[in-house]
C-alpha cells in the first residue's frame, strides 16, 4: 500500500459515473428499439455503427497501433460479445430481476479476484460496502419479482464470471502501460460488430428497414455515445484506477436507469426501490472512500 493516499474522487471516477449514466440510459433506448425490430438485429446495427464511428475518430487521431493492442482488442472483443449474447439469451428465459441481481454480483467478485491476483486484499469494510450495494440493487430492481432459478440464471451467472475476468484482466494488462484507449476500444468494438453481424445478418437488414427517423436517432445515441464514447471512457478510466473501484462505480448503472425512467419515461418508483437506490449511492460513496485509502498496487 502506498504511503501517499490518492485523491478520493478523480477524473477517472467522474468518467466511470458518466459511463454508468449513459449505460443506464440504454434501458429506455433499447426498450424503444426492441419494439421496432429484433434484439439480435439491433445489437448488430449498434456495434457496426459504433465501430464505424470509432474508425472515423481514429482517422482524426491517427494513433499508431501497437501489436498488443490488436491482440488484446480482438480477445476482449470476443469475450465482450460472448457476455452480451449470454445476457441476451438469459433475459428471454429468466426474469429481469434474477438476471440483474446475478450480474450485479460482479461488484463483489471483481474485487475478490483482483485482490487474490495481487495478493493484497482490500479491507473487509470494502466488501461490506459492496454487499450493501448488491442488497440495494436487489431492492431497486425487485419490482418485477423473482422467478424460480432456471437455465437462464445459469447463462447470466456464466456471463457474470466472464465479465469479472474480463474486467480484472483488462485492468491488469493496461494499467501503467502506453496502450491507447481509442485503439483498444476500436478493435474491441469492431470485433463485436463483425461477430454480431455474422450471427444476425438477415435480422440486421430487416430491423434496419423497419426503423423510422426517430428509431435511427435513438440508434445513433445508443451507438456513438452509449457504446463508442462509453467504452473509450471505461477503457481510459480502468487504466488509471483499480478494477475494484471501477466495478463499484459502474455498479450505479441501475440507479441512473431508474432516475431516467422516472424523470423521462414517466415511470413510478416505490419506497422499497427508492431505499435501494439510496443504499447503492451510500455504499458506493463509502466503498470508493475505503478503496482510495487502500489502493491496490
Amino acid at each position: 500500500m502506498s504511503s501517499k493516499s490518492p485523491a478520493r474522487f478523480s477524473a477517472g471516477d467522474f468518467m466511470l459515473l458518466v459511463v454508468a449514466a449513459f449505460w443506464g440510459a440504454t434501458y429506455l433506448v433499447v426498450k424503444d428499439l426492441g419494439n421496432a425490430g429484433s434484439i439480435g438485429g439491433m445489437m448488430a446495427i449498434r456495434f457496426v455503427i459504433a465501430a464505424v464511428g470509432l474508425w472515423i475518430y481514429w482517422l482524426y487521431k491517427r494513433d499508431k497501433f501497437q501489436k498488443q493492442e490488436w491482440f488484446m482488442g480482438i480477445a476482449f472483443g470476443l469475450s465482450q460479445t460472448i457476455v452480451l449474447n449470454l445476457e441476451a439469451w438469459s433475459v428471454h428465459i429468466t426474469s429481469a430481476t434474477n438476471g440483474g441481481l446475478i450480474i450485479a454480483l460482479a461488484i463483489i467478485t471483481v474485487p475478490i479476484l483482483e485482490s487474490a491476483w495481487r495478493k493484497n486484499w482490500l479491507p473487509y469494510k470494502f466488501f461490506i460496502a459492496t454487499s450493501v450495494a448488491v442488497i440495494g440493487l436487489a431492492l431497486l430492481i425487485m419490482g418485477n419479482g423473482f422467478v424460480q432459478p432456471n437455465i437462464g440464471d445459469l447463462f447470466m451467472f456464466i456471463a457474470m464470471v466472464l465479465r469479472t475476468f474480463h474486467f480484472v484482466i483488462l485492468g491488469r494488462l493496461t494499467q501503467g502501460k502506453s496502450y491507447s484507449p481509442v485503439n483498444l476500444t476500436t478493435v474491441m468494438v469492431s470485433t463485436s460488430g463483425m461477430i454480431m453481424l455474422l450471427l444476425n445478418p438477415v435480422e440486421a437488414v430487416n430491423t434496419a428497414l423497419n426503423y423510422n427517423a426517430g428509431n435511427w436517432t435513438s440508434m445513433l445515441f445508443l451507438s456513438l455515445l452509449c457504446t463508442s464514447f462509453a467504452f473509450i471512457g471505461m477503457n481510459w478510466a480502468v487504466k488509471h484506477t483499480s478494477a475494484s473501484r471501477a466495478s463499484l462505480l459502474l455498479g450505479t448503472e441501475p440507479v441512473w436507469a431508474t432516475i431516467l425512467a422516472v424523470s423521462v419515461g414517466g415511470e413510478l418508483i416505490g419506497f422499497v426501490g427508492a431505499l435501494g437506490a439510496v443504499l447503492v449511492i451510500g455504499a458506493t460513496y463509502w466503498g470508493q472512500a475505503i478503496e482510495s485509502k487502500h489502493r491496490l498496487k
